[in-house]
């Protein structure tokens, strides 16, 4: 495909007003609980202006949080016989077999898994994508992937797919431009609003279930229509961070006024394709264009956090919640939050995590064997030894000398962290076999 057809894209959606349905100064929506499928989104941007009211409300950061991609397309026949070996690779029952079930593609190296999924027999995952690729001669898209919230924190949504598409190019001959399959916008803020000071009967929605949530005694936040195709979270996005270690956006927020000690919590869409089509969005390239829409349709006709009124019986004359007020307005078409500086395609743990293991290991072992506190050194040393022992010790019952064995330890975790290509030597004559076949295939073409 040439740069002319990437980047050609359906034509744009016709485009309705932006409070479609009849909307009030109160914030309600006439209409917010019925059907408007196939309805066009609005691409006005909203207002803003009630943004960081006197401690009231103050967003840190808004933006793609996740990015299920599809491409129509068709595997080389080379890229499925590699792939088909190295998932063999991965499924053999020799450590040193399983460290060679890598694949490198530009500055990635990627582990392929033992294991495929529907539709998708070859599995590629690192720290930016996970690559999942069918059978060249089956309906399903050549490739699907997700790529990783870290990474669009990175580059962006637009730069994370250029990158990505020019990887794909060299598995396969991709035939259109990226189809979205999911995207999650969300909104990272702080706020003095007690988040556990309405009951379930606040949401105004068009979804079936509502659920709250409790980490240790401790509210933790609101799920809308989970398991849908567009469903909803509130949650408390520090108590998530201490589950999932993704402690990376802090230095993020803090460049947006975050102060530590403050509560930050996520509103967060996650809008499935079936959604987007039914608003005439596919391709990426509109969707992106067309994310304040969404986002106004999320917030003001799927999904309403309102003010009950006991006398009122019609739910959608309801007054919006005045934090909702405050979600409702992020413009899209602004700036969202600054970039990381710093990202790694890898996967390997942090050190400071890698010293609480190995230093809770040794005090294991001093505590076992009687060491003192003083004697953390000498117990150390004592546990290095033995476990060299241990091992040596292994590897005599296995067959191999104690480096043998290390190295193939080693090459599982190089696998594991995307941090090095195991056997480089078999890549280079890997290369070097392919451009000898492609002139060998030139001279027969030539004649020559």
């Amino acid at each position: 495909m040439n740069s002319k057809q990437r980047g050609t894209n359906q034509a744009a959606p016709s485009l309705a007003p932006a409070r479609s349905g009849g909307s009030r100064a109160d914030g309600g929506q006439e209409g917010a609980e019925h059907s408007d499928k196939g309805a066009p989104l609005s691409n006005t941007a909203p207002d803003n202006s009630n943004q960081g009211k006197d401690g009231y409300f103050k967003a840190l950061r808004w933006s793609v949080d996740s990015l299920y991609l599809s491409y129509p397309g068709t595997l080389f026949p080379d890229t499925e016989a590699r792939l088909k070996s190295l998932k063999a690779l991965a499924q053999s029952d020799q450590p040193d077999d399983v460290g060679k079930a890598q694949l490198p593609l530009g500055s990635h190296i990627f582990e392929v898994k033992e294991k495929g999924a529907s539709l998708f027999p070859y599995i590629l995952e690192d720290g930016a994508f996970r690559i999942q690729l069918s059978r060249p001669g089956h309906r399903a898209p050549m490739a699907y992937v997700k790529i990783s919230a870290a990474y669009l924190a990175h580059v962006g949504p637009v730069e994370a797919e250029k990158h990505l598409y020019s990887l794909l190019c060299e598995l396969g001959e991709i035939k259109e431009p990226a189809n979205v399959s999911r995207i999650d916008l969300y909104v990272d803020f702080v706020s003095c609003v007690d988040m556990e000071s309405w009951d379930r009967h606040a949401w105004v929605t068009r979804a079936s279930s509502i659920n709250a949530y409790a980490v240790s005694n401790q509210f933790s936040g609101w799920s809308v229509g989970l398991g849908g195709i567009m469903s909803a979270r509130l949650y408390h996005k520090l108590l998530e961070i201490v589950v999932s270690g993704k402690d990376w956006i802090l230095d993020l927020w803090q460049k947006a006024g975050w102060q530590p000690g403050e509560s930050v919590w996520r509103l967060e869409f996650e809008m499935k394709r079936e959604v987007l089509t039914q608003k005439r969005l596919s391709k990426l390239a509109d969707v992106l264009s067309h994310l304040n829409g969404l986002w106004s349709y999320a917030t003001t006709e799927w999904l309403r956090l309102a003010l009950p009124n006991d006398e009122d019986k019609t739910r959608s004359r309801w007054p919006i919640h005045p934090l909702w007020a405050c979600l409702s307005a992020i413009d899209w078409e602004s700036k969202g939050g600054p970039l990381s500086k710093r990202f790694s395609p890898t996967r390997s743990p942090k050190d400071d995590k890698l010293f609480e293991i190995g230093v809770s290991a040794i005090l294991s072992y001093m505590a076992k064997h009687g060491f003192s506190a003083k004697e953390f050194y000498e117990g150390s040393e004592d546990f290095m030894a033995s476990a060299y022992g241990h091992h040596e010790a292994k590897a005599h019952h296995l067959g191999i000398s104690f480096d043998d064995l290390m190295t193939e330890k080693l090459a599982l975790k190089h696998r594991q962290y995307n941090t090095a290509l195991n056997h480089p030597e078999q890549e280079t004559e890997r290369q070097a076999k392919e451009l000898r076949e492609q002139a060998k295939a030139y001279r027969k073409e030539s004649g020559g």
